[in-house]
């Protein structure tokens, strides 16, 4: 199947802009400051995956990477909206993680997709790489909302099974 790559890679920076902006925004509703830095951390990472896409982006309608991710969110973004729902509606930490965790995992799944279809290995490179990154993102997005629910962890796991 044959794709637009630079469309392609156009509509990427612009997922990842909508990432950086879901996390800031989530940042600024967190009250726990341990959250709050992960989804600090998360939106420069974000800015980070926008930036490998744009180095490899052709197309001459975004001049300045860094002026492009300044322009005010999106509230029309799938990752906006959604965010914005949960605000309005009833926040919490753990809603906002599980809402993340979803948006990573779907995200991975685009970006494996897209890179299935891109005979450039330059480019393909780039996808699977921001891939392997959103995969992090989940895992980590994944360890704070089991400390945030006071789940057990992991290491031990095998101590509290045994008993």
């Amino acid at each position: 199947m044959s794709i637009n790559l630079q469309e392609a890679i156009k509509r990427s920076i612009q997922t990842e802009k909508n990432a950086m902006n879901f996390y800031q925004l989530g940042a600024r509703q967190m009250k726990d400051p341990d959250a709050r830095r992960m989804f600090e951390i998360l939106a420069r990472e974000e800015r980070e995956h926008a930036g490998h896409f744009y180095k490899i982006y052709r197309g001459g309608d975004i001049p300045s990477l860094e002026a492009f991710l300044d322009i005010p969110a999106d509230n029309e973004s799938n990752w906006i909206s959604s965010l914005s729902d949960l605000i309005v509606a009833d926040f919490s930490e753990q809603k906002a993680l599980e809402l993340a965790m979803d948006k990573e995992k779907k995200l991975e799944g685009a970006l494996r997709d897209t890179a299935a279809k891109v005979d450039d290995s330059e480019v393909r490179a780039v996808f699977e790489l921001n891939a392997r990154e959103t995969h992090n993102h989940y895992l980590l997005i994944e360890a704070e909302y089991s400390r945030i629910m006071g789940m057990v962890d992991e290491t031990d796991m095998d101590i509290y099974v045994r008993e």
